[in-house]
């Protein structure tokens, strides 16, 4: 049954909750590799369990980070590869298009689209969310920031593969469902705020110009300060949001807030200079 030719990368750190739902789903790939970082939970144990291959990862502050390092260590078996969270679960109809569009000559990478839950409740409308996750590994890596001991996130989270070649879509989309807790969330989110704070006063100092259409909008209405209240309007009105109940508002503002963190940190930041 494990027959498409895909190695599938899970890069973890204390993901008993969520892991068992996504290694389950995973049987049709002939290759699964699990990516630790010093796991105290079952983690590891629920990965050897269900037959993936792990892997240990241990940062030293510099490049490169998780994925990057395991595109370059690994034993990887195939020439695809697709990079999954512990909490992003694919389904048969997924499954299914992935094997038939990794045969299309043409492509050297996929991007993927996810279904998404919010406080145990699928959203139907907000602004959807889409990575580039599926490429073939002599054909892509994930881009390198230069944000040694500045960082504190030991994983691409922020950072887009750069591919060579055409991308084109995978339509069947992968369930995103973290079944950790809201205070995990809140916490997560802060850290990653943390790091956009970081990366936005080194863009500021190094005046990168390699940034997609997205991140260029979204560094310009940081620059404005609208970035929170332009988000939340988009999200909840333009986006229909408000369609999705007291979860559509709470995940619009979790979102909007998050914005304002990344702005009061960089604020902040430039207090401290």
């Amino acid at each position: 049954m494990n027959n498409i030719p895909i190695t599938v990368i899970i890069s973890v750190k204390n993901e008993a909750l969520n892991l068992t739902s996504c290694l389950e789903k995973l049987n049709r790939f002939n290759q699964i590799i699990v990516v630790d970082s010093g796991s105290t939970d079952a983690t590891l144990s629920i990965a050897a369990t269900l037959g993936a291959e792990v892997l240990q990862f241990v940062w030293n502050g510099k490049f490169p980070k998780k994925r990057n390092w395991t595109l370059q260590n690994a034993n990887i078996l195939n020439e695809w590869v697709l990079f999954l969270d512990a909490d992003e679960f694919v389904t048969q109809d997924f499954v299914n298009e992935v094997e038939i569009k990794i045969q299309e000559s043409n492509y050297n990478g996929f991007t993927i689209q996810f279904e998404n839950y919010f406080m145990d409740k699928k959203l139907r409308y907000g602004y959807g969310f889409k990575k580039t996750a599926l490429f073939k590994k002599t054909k892509g890596a994930y881009e390198k920031i230069e944000e040694n001991f500045w960082s504190h996130l030991d994983m691409e989270v922020h950072e887009h593969p750069i591919i060579e070649g055409k991308i084109g879509l995978i339509h069947a989309k992968v369930i995103h469902k973290d079944f950790k807790t809201l205070e995990h969330y809140i916490d997560k989110h802060n850290a990653y705020s943390s790091w956009e704070a970081q990366r936005y006063m080194q863009l500021k100092k190094t005046n990168n110009g390699n940034l997609s259409f997205n991140q260029k909008i979204k560094y310009g209405l940081l620059n404005t300060g609208l970035l929170p209240m332009v988000y939340f309007l988009g999200a909840y009105f333009l986006k229909l949001g408000f369609l999705d109940g007291k979860e559509g508002f709470y995940l619009a503002r979790f979102k909007a807030h998050y914005f304002f963190q990344i702005q009061t940190k960089v604020a902040f930041l430039k207090l401290k200079k």
